[in-house]
């Protein structure tokens, strides 16, 4: 795991913790060290304060994923705003914590991310649902999978997509036709439910459905008001 907090209190506390818990943890102190610390060995986690003299927790997440680097991201942050949040979302963070927290909190987040870097089957194929499974590709409501690759399309159209986008429409995918409620999206993506406030859900279908709809294509994640959402063509 690499660690990025440039507050040293804060640094140790959490180095100490996340040991004593198992953790092989590297910590460093700005976004400067942490991407050359990224890029000499790959962690397979990393934990990054948003704000770091210098380059920012948001800086190092854009850098890595522009460079195709999908290691989980928890970050750690002070700012409280949903437009702040979204901001960690936006530049490829996987989760986030807000300052102060539970060290609990950021264990069972850790927790989660790493359960989806090697997630159980989503779904058992069932008589209602139209995606067909294999060992490497999926399909389903026009849309193809290649899950070993992490490459999806529509209609022949490649889909540029996030660890989080991927993994929400492979749910999707498997159950297309299928109305899946908010618990258990959150439950399959995340590994725990945000609660009845957070809009997490809400920006990823958000993100999903600009990709997945071209000019003049049906849209196909459609919202089944305070149930879920369902994948489904038209």
């Amino acid at each position: 795991m690499l660690l990025a907090e440039d507050d040293r209190a804060i640094r140790h506390a959490l180095e100490r913790a996340l040991t004593l818990e198992g953790y092989a943890v590297t910590a460093v102190a700005d976004g400067v060290e942490a991407l050359a610390q990224a890029h000499r060995t790959p962690p397979d986690v990393l934990l990054l304060d948003v704000m770091m003299p210098g380059i920012d927790g948001l800086q190092v997440c854009r850098v890595l994923r522009a460079e195709g680097d999908r290691t989980p991201i928890l970050m750690l942050t002070a700012l409280v705003e949903t437009a702040d949040r979204i901001a960690g979302l936006d530049a490829g963070a996987d989760d986030y914590v807000v300052k102060p927290f539970d060290v609990e909190e950021v264990f069972a987040r850790l927790r989660a991310l790493l359960r989806r870097t090697n997630p159980a089957p989503l779904a058992e194929p069932g008589p209602a649902r139209d995606a067909q499974l294999s060992d490497r590709q999926i399909e389903g409501a026009g849309i193809r999978m290649d899950l070993q690759a992490r490459r999806a399309w529509r209609a022949g159209r490649e889909l540029e997509l996030t660890r989080t986008e991927f993994e929400l429409l492979e749910l999707l995918v498997r159950n297309a036709g299928i109305v899946l409620d908010h618990a258990t999206i959150y439950d399959r993506i995340w590994g725990y439910d945000f609660g009845p406030g957070s809009k997490n859900l809400a920006v990823y279908v958000g993100y999903l459905r600009r990709k997945l709809d071209a000019p003049g294509a049906p849209q196909l994640i459609h919202t089944v008001r305070g149930v879920g959402y369902v994948l489904r063509e038209e």
